[in-house]
């Protein structure tokens, strides 16, 4: 594959310690000869591959003191020849470096460049560059895991044993055609749906997963609701352990959805603390309460807060409308009332911070994170859902019409099956697709 030199910061313009330059393509060498003057006797053309040289770095109308290292391909993480200077990370230092670069012919990369050459050049599949970017991206212990199932290849891994099994297959139907006069269809007919059943439990193993593997990849969803005053936002900012929402005695302050993050073992929890709901004649308040409602359909877990104070008739009905969902019942202020309820799960006080790291580990037990082992394999992108699903839907498809219509009828369905699964690892994918994933990078990456 032809290109050309491309360049980038890989450590983000911010300023930093150190910064990281990157360029890559024929001849970064080339260019690092006409701005990196080694502090040794090596010349820069000489420069042996994965070793660092200390010297001077010429940028544009100074020079720093850094480092240079030379990655020969293929063994480098694009797959080309790369050249990496380690500068001070100051802004106008790495502005300098790169404009120097820029001086000298060198493109600045675009967002992801730089992986999707890695791509391209066979170093990672694109299901190991989109983990690649979910790790950057994540905001908890659980997505990073996530994202390092992708980018280890363990998935691909799985997919290519469906595929080689599938490959056989297709080439058991190729063999019948071309030798048709040997009857081969009535032996190779039994293999074949043998190949299918076992790709489609595979198939099934993986996509069981997805659910699991998008709420540690996202986060789990939590909607705090309960009638007006009853502590929903003293309870969020208890949690948060800063207050984020405004905390007020007057009923109806919160009138629009206040939200939060925290990590509970490793896991991210995203909190919507919404409007008390109750029946207004306040226009701005009633729409603050059919967003509550909204928020009641989207989340994974609904904490329903109640003032042991002053639980009434209003409080009753509010949790008969949630009492179907995944619900953990929170009685608030105890250190104003010893009122109990059959139904509670829970009691703290948000304002004098009792019971607030018992809150923390409700919410948690009350998913279906609890007693999983979060360092396990779980399939997490919907894109790969979808690719995996369509697979299935179409072995199914073979498997129903398999003792019915000849073989090389069969094989539409098997190759549709392979050629979904081709999706995932790159295979596949349309040149949209690719271009899609790789414009969630940083341009560094």
């Amino acid at each position: 594959m032809k290109t050309d030199n491309i360049a980038a910061i890989s450590t983000g313009m911010v300023a930093s310690g150190v910064a990281v330059i990157r360029i890559s393509g024929p001849s970064p060498l080339q260019v690092a000869e006409k701005m990196f003057k080694p502090l040794g006797k090596t010349k820069v053309c000489d420069f042996e591959p994965n070793k660092m040289y200390p010297g001077e770095i010429v940028a544009k109308g100074f020079n720093d003191f850094g480092m240079c290292v030379y990655f020969k391909a293929p063994k480098s993480f694009t797959g080309e020849d790369s050249v990496e200077f380690h500068s001070h990370g100051g802004l106008a230092i790495t502005k300098g470096i790169l404009n120097k670069i820029f001086s000298l012919g060198v493109r600045p990369a675009t967002n992801g460049e730089f992986t999707k050459r890695a791509f391209l050049n066979g170093k990672l599949s694109l299901s190991s560059a989109e983990g690649l970017i979910d790790m950057i991206n994540s905001e908890s212990e659980s997505g990073v895991k996530a994202g390092y199932y992708l980018y280890r290849e363990k998935l691909l891994s799985a997919v290519n044993s469906i595929q080689d099994r599938l490959t056989d297959s297709l080439s058991q139907i190729d063999v019948d055609m071309d030798f048709p006069e040997e009857d081969i269809e009535q032996t190779a007919t039994p293999k074949i749906k043998q190949d299918i059943e076992i790709s489609i439990q595979k198939l099934d193993s993986l996509l069981s997963t997805y659910r699991t593997g998008r709420t540690l990849k996202d986060g789990v969803k939590v909607g705090i609701v309960g009638k007006p005053n009853t502590g929903k936002s003293s309870t969020l900012n208890a949690l948060l352990n800063y207050d984020k929402a405004i905390v007020s005695s007057v009923a109806g302050t919160t009138r629009d959805i206040v939200e939060g993050s925290i990590d509970i073992n490793g896991v991210r929890f995203n909190f919507s603390d919404t409007a008390g709901i109750r029946e207004s004649d306040d226009e701005i308040e009633e729409i603050g309460v059919s967003l509550s409602k909204r928020v009641l359909n989207e989340s994974d877990l609904i904490v329903f807060i109640a003032d042991a104070s002053d639980f009434d008739s209003s409080d009753e009905q509010i949790l008969q409308s949630v009492i179907d969902k995944n619900l953990l019942f929170v009685m608030n202020k105890t250190d104003k009332s010893d009122f109990k309820h059959e139904r509670a799960d829970i009691y703290i006080s948000a304002l004098e911070k009792i019971n607030v790291d018992g809150l923390r580990q409700a919410i948690y037990d009350k998913t279906a994170l609890k007693g999983l082992d979060l360092s396990g394999d779980f399939l997490c992108e919907e894109r790969h859902f979808d690719a995996l699903s369509r697979a299935k839907t179409s072995l199914v498809s073979a498997l129903n019409s398999i003792e019915s219509v000849s073989l090389d009828i069969l094989a539409i369905d098997v190759k549709d099956a392979w050629d979904a699964l081709g999706e995932i690892s790159g295979k596949t994918a349309t040149e949209e697709i690719i271009n899609n994933i790789f414009s969630k990078f940083c341009v560094g990456k």
